[in-house]
């Protein structure tokens, strides 16, 4: 199946590791020119070396709405221009809402939701006038049913899916998609960090599908929202959960 993503531009942050790097992968398989970043330039470097296909890297603090927005910006010269960006970033620390001090909240909206809008403004104009453009966010399966101890991510995240979806209202005309994709547990190196074995036992008994989610499923769905034939998809959060989520709608 042809994407028709070959030669497009795309930035893809938070992606020298984890489902970031699987969704940069899809986009290098499928002949995207991509730029990637992330907080360590080793990393980064070292990254950017196994994806191939001529992917590019940058340094970016992405928890820093300012550091977010100029990712964007310093991708687009780079690449000449931008057709695609994933907003990824790393997510707030755990805790439960009554061990989260208020003062601890705006850390959390600055990295998981004004770094989002930051990066998202940042791209849309050159979008627009082009007429063509995707934004794919990654987000959290705790937008739907907020997990526990993870009190700030909850609500971080959930501010920005109300700002994708009404943000994808407005550029839909403009052949710009904004949908955004909420991940249940899939087996990379942050899940592994908030949840001990015994936590993460008791996730995967939720989980119908019965097994932590392969990064390079969650790339694909990515891609495929990235694509030409997803042009009439816009405003959506779509789950990749394995079944988790269980609401209907």
């Amino acid at each position: 199946m042809d994407l028709g993503l070959s030669g497009r531009r795309a930035a893809v942050g938070a992606a020298s590791a984890g489902l970031g790097y699987a969704c940069a992968e899809a986009l290098v398989a499928e002949g995207a020119q991509v730029v990637i970043c992330g907080s360590d330039a080793g990393r980064a470097e070292a990254a950017a070396n196994k994806l191939g296909g001529g992917t590019q890297w940058l340094v970016a603090d992405l928890a820093d709405p300012l550091g977010a927005e100029r990712f964007v910006h310093e991708a687009k010269e780079r690449l000449g221009g931008l057709d695609v960006l994933v907003v990824n970033g790393p997510g707030p620390a755990a805790g439960t809402a009554l061990d989260t001090p208020a003062d601890a909240y705006q850390a959390a909206l600055d990295r998981s939701l004004l770094a989002v809008v930051r990066q998202c403004l940042a791209a849309v104009p050159d979008m627009r006038a082009q007429q063509w453009g995707r934004i794919v966010a990654i987000t959290s399966l705790g937008v739907r049913q907020p997990y526990a101890n993870l009190a700030l991510s909850n609500a971080a995240r959930a501010g920005a899916t109300g700002f994708l979806r009404t943000l994808a209202t407005e550029v839909a005309a403009d052949g710009v998609t904004v949908n955004s994709v909420q991940p249940g547990v899939h087996a990379t190196d942050r899940v592994r960090r908030v949840f001990d074995e015994q936590a993460l036992a008791a996730q995967l008994s939720g989980v119908p599908a019965g097994r932590l989610g392969e990064p390079a499923e969650f790339g694909a769905l990515v891609a495929f929202l990235c694509s030409n034939l997803a042009a009439y998809i816009t405003g959506a959060a779509i789950p990749a959960d394995g079944g988790a989520n269980r609401a209907l709608q």
